[in-house]
């Protein structure tokens, strides 16, 4: 799994907690992202929404159209249902994960987008 977020102790504390159970990769911005998915492919995307120099979004909706089998998954802190309705629709997301989060329902997010 990729994991995109500029906030390294989030990044960390989901490392932390899901490595058990998937492989885990961390890149702290768009750019970053890009250039790791340019080297590997990956079974699920995470990404923030809200990030310094581009958002998960516009990046999810780029990573649907390079790697259409790869599972995309959203993280906001912005409750925002036409959003996030519009976000699903636009990167053809698995879930939209709402920011403060538990690594547990992480986890069952992405067991539930490999499972589709």
């Amino acid at each position: 799994m990729l994991l995109v977020d500029d906030e390294a102790l989030l990044i960390e504390s989901l490392r932390l907690t899901l490595e058990a159970e998937f492989e885990i990769v961390a890149a702290s911005s768009v750019a970053e992202a890009e250039a790791v998915l340019a080297a590997r492919t990956f079974d699920v995307i995470m990404s923030d929404h809200l990030m310094p120099h581009g958002t998960g979004l516009e990046m999810l909706v780029w990573a649907r159209e390079h790697y259409p089998q790869m599972k995309r998954l959203m993280m906001t802190g912005y409750m925002q249902p036409e959003m996030m309705a519009r976000a699903i629709k636009m990167a053809g997301l698995s879930a939209c994960v709402l920011k403060p989060m538990t690594p547990r329902q992480v986890a069952a997010e992405i067991r539930a987008a490999l499972a589709r």
